[in-house]
């Protein structure tokens, strides 16, 4: 754990996208707290969205937002999503492996622009954030089996830090 925290240290002045791979339970949601207290964005909000407890109808409203009577039962005034909310700071998507594979290709555009579109808007807008995921599947697995897009995988992985099990 004292490498893993060092090499969080070491990458936390970056800005690059960071993978945390580990079982469950390893403490990935505290090195991503790490991550953004040592970082420039220290200030900013740190938003954490658990992929695997959105609920697939709901998952583009809560990541991008939504504009007033966007869609029956929404709030009048629109929404924020999860990246405006995270706007100057981090944006933490934990179990990212269990992310539908049609919202992988959204946040793939979203990680290549920068920009959202909130769910019944026509103006893109551009937000500046950092991006941190995690997960316990093998995503190469995932990738094997159809599961999880190769290019969203080298989107989020270009520093990958492996969280040892506890049992180690």
């Amino acid at each position: 754990m004292a490498e893993v925290m060092r090499t969080a240290s070491r990458c936390s002045d970056s800005g690059a996208t960071v993978l945390l791979a580990g079982e469950s339970g390893t403490g990935k949601e505290l090195v991503a707290h790490a991550l953004h207290r040592l970082s420039p964005r220290r200030d900013a909000s740190l938003v954490t969205v658990n992929a695997a407890a959105l609920p697939a109808t709901l998952v583009e409203a809560e990541l991008f937002g939504y504009e007033p009577g966007a869609f029956t039962g929404a709030d009048r005034k629109g929404r924020k999503g999860k990246f405006e909310q995270a706007a100057g700071g981090t944006i933490f998507l934990d179990e990212i492996g269990d992310m539908p594979i049609e919202m992988q290709a959204k946040l793939l555009r979203v990680l290549q622009d920068r920009m959202i579109e909130r769910v019944g808007g026509s103006q893109p807008r551009e937000v500046d954030f950092r991006i941190v995921t995690a997960t316990n599947r093998d995503l190469h697995d995932s990738i094997e089996q159809g599961d999880f897009r190769l290019d969203l995988y080298y989107r989020i992985s270009p520093i990958t830090i492996e969280v040892p099990p506890l049992r180690n």
